[in-house]
């Protein structure tokens, strides 16, 4: 499904219409790129061409995390839109350095055998981002390529974006970036050991680390985590750096499952954020912390319910 080396693709990942783009959230907007691709050629596998790592975490290395999908989460949203392949395209100092002229002819030409290409109007790519819409639509025509450029899709707020749904989460509106997604936004890790301090007190945690996700606002929110063998579990979630604990240096997520029993170290879970309960903050004593964990575990219930 996921493909690296666009010099020595299969057969599958060749030969189809290629959706461009970094396609960080695999939001609505991209979902119009996607299906614009299948109609112009829906006889064609539908093939999305993105970069990894992100070209902004190649040029910016020392920018907070700011990813709405890592790379198997984007292509599991790829695949439920009609995505047959993934390639995900190393982006590194050479890749930077390639021309526009090059990355049409050696990467899609050549290397997938592009029938079609779709992508949003504000596409860019090559050297210093020297190729833009004018230069994708000549370069393609030369080679017989066709090409569907997709108009922004628009709410009444403006284009939907990955940077409006960055700006949401980290707002604390997970419920408006679920709008713009298309689906509630989710973090997928595998579960790390924590202190276990949870347990101690009736809420045991599943602690996952944003890693390079996007920090959302930090505080407690109402949840739906998806196990490794599919099951899906309602629950609770603090996301921060637990100051009533003395804080940690970095923020995690630690989601209590509710009615849950069973070890979940090592496993990949994806936990979505439904709703925002409250801000994090710091409480005068443990016992204090307690006493909200409860009430913030309660909420969540009844928004879930």
């Amino acid at each position: 499904m996921i493909h690296s080396d666009w010099r020595a693709l299969p057969p599958e990942a060749r030969g189809g219409t290629v959706a461009l783009g970094n396609f960080d959230g695999v939001h609505r907007g991209h979902a119009a790129v996607l299906a614009a691709a299948h109609q112009a050629r829906p006889d064609l596998p539908l093939v999305a061409l993105t970069f990894e790592p992100h070209p902004r975490e190649h040029f910016r290395p020392d920018d907070p995390p700011f990813r709405l999908t890592l790379l198997p989460a984007k292509a599991a949203a790829l695949a439920a839109l009609g995505v047959r392949a993934v390639v995900a395209v190393p982006f590194d100092g050479a890749f930077s350095a390639m021309s526009a002229e090059e990355f049409v002819e050696g990467v899609l030409h050549q290397g997938l055998g592009a029938r079609h290409l779709a992508c949003g109007g504000d596409f860019a790519f090559g050297h210093r981002r020297g190729g833009n819409i004018g230069v994708l639509q000549a370069a393609a025509e030369a080679r017989g390529i066709g090409l569907s450029i997709v108009p922004h899709l628009a709410d009444a707020e403006g284009p939907i974006s990955s940077t409006r749904i960055r700006r949401q989460l980290q707002d604390g509106y997970p419920e408006r970036a679920a709008v713009l997604l298309g689906r509630p936004w989710a973090i997928r890790g595998p579960v790390t050991h924590g202190d276990a301090r949870g347990r101690t007190i009736g809420f045991p945690t599943a602690n996952i680390p944003l890693g390079r996700h996007l920090e959302p606002a930090r505080g407690v929110y109402a949840v739906r985590a998806t196990l490794a063998d599919g099951r899906v579990v309602p629950g609770v979630a603090n996301l921060g750096r637990r100051p009533t604990l003395g804080g940690d240096p970095v923020s995690r997520l630690e989601a209590h499952l509710f009615d849950f029993q069973g070890d979940l170290y090592g496993q990949e879970v994806e936990v979505a954020l439904l709703a925002f309960i409250r801000d994090e903050r710091k409480f005068a004593s443990f016992q204090e912390l307690t006493t909200q964990i409860a009430a913030d575990a309660a909420a969540a219930r009844a928004l879930l319910a």
